[in-house]
């Protein structure tokens, strides 16, 4: 095999940013070069039915649209490839990054699309009850939990938000927090505080999870190792962790600047990065917004400033 390859544009990760930029670029006749990362087709492949991407009026499986993006990119040229990017070299042109299997690739420009994974409990029954009522994003998967009772895990301001969100569709929330506070601003708390739908369970861990055919409560404990330690059930239908993301940036942060919790810093309203010929599109470059169809559209951009870049070095 071949242990040292050429391409004009790389792209690392896959899901829609990865799978757009791939589209894009094909179709500028780059001949992108992708390699899809440890979860092909990115985050949507674990939810069982996406209701907000535009195009799709019924509804459609994760897995089938993020297959139906992946062909697209193929039809326009795309070679797609399984395997993970282990190892970046950004000090000199062509760059130079490294396969799982030990390819090394030379690359005039690199989309990065490798997402964010949200954190969790790590609890078995996290991924037992996985697209049967636990999810890590209200506003992708809330829509089916309307009139419904469900429970949100953390304390900051994005459990915050998560339980406002899913307020607005659910009959009851219940917001499971370790400590005695909250640690979300001033402002995020007050909102939860006054929202009569909102009940905050301080000082409360999950110890597991139950249910038959689906998810069909948590069992808790509060105050867990004290002396008046509790442990009960919690009926509800959805569980919904808000605990963080960690973006997967980690092979190329002796390289990128990111910010603090790890996610690529770009030049305000664009997709480039402190590397010329670099550039980070979707989650991993998003902290705020987080949602397949912005993914898209940065993976977009991403590609035609990346046929921009090439046209000026190759004049």
């Amino acid at each position: 095999m071949n242990t040292r390859e050429y391409t004009r544009c790389l792209i690392v990760g896959s899901g829609p940013a990865g799978y757009t930029a791939a589209i894009y670029a094909g179709r500028a006749n780059l001949s992108p070069l992708q390699y899809c990362g440890l979860q092909t087709g990115g985050q949507l492949t674990q939810t069982t039915e996406v209701e907000n991407f535009p195009g799709y009026p019924k509804g459609v499986d994760g897995n089938q649209m993020m297959a139906e993006l992946r062909e697209q990119a193929q039809r326009f040229g795309a070679d797609i490839r399984d395997g993970v990017i282990v190892k970046a070299d950004f000090s000199k042109k062509p760059y130079v990054l490294t396969t799982d299997r030990g390819v090394e690739i030379e690359a005039e420009t690199v989309i990065i699309a490798t997402g964010a994974s949200a954190k969790y409990l790590g609890l078995p029954d996290e991924d037992k009850y996985n697209g049967q009522g636990v999810s890590a994003c209200a506003t992708c998967d809330g829509f089916f939990y309307r009139k419904k009772v469900v429970a949100v895990v953390g304390g900051g301001d994005t459990a915050c938000e998560e339980a406002s969100y899913l307020a607005g569709l659910c009959s009851k929330v219940y917001m499971i927090v370790r400590k005695p506070y909250l640690r979300a601003s001033d402002v995020m708390q007050k909102r939860v505080e006054k929202n009569e739908k909102i009940e905050i369970l301080y000082e409360h861990n999950t110890l597991g999870l139950y249910g038959e055919s689906g998810l069909e409560g948590a069992h808790l404990v509060k105050r867990l190792g004290e002396a008046d330690e509790e442990k009960y059930d919690l009926p509800i239908d959805g569980f919904f962790l808000a605990i963080g993301h960690h973006p997967n940036t980690d092979v190329f942060k002796e390289w990128l600047d990111l910010d603090e919790t790890g996610y690529i810093k770009t030049q305000p309203g664009t997709p480039k990065t402190n590397i010329e010929g670099v550039f980070a599109a979707g989650d991993c470059a998003d902290s705020v917004y987080r949602q397949a169809v912005v993914a898209a559209g940065s993976g977009c951009m991403a590609a035609l400033e990346a046929e921009r870049y090439l046209a000026e070095i190759e004049k």
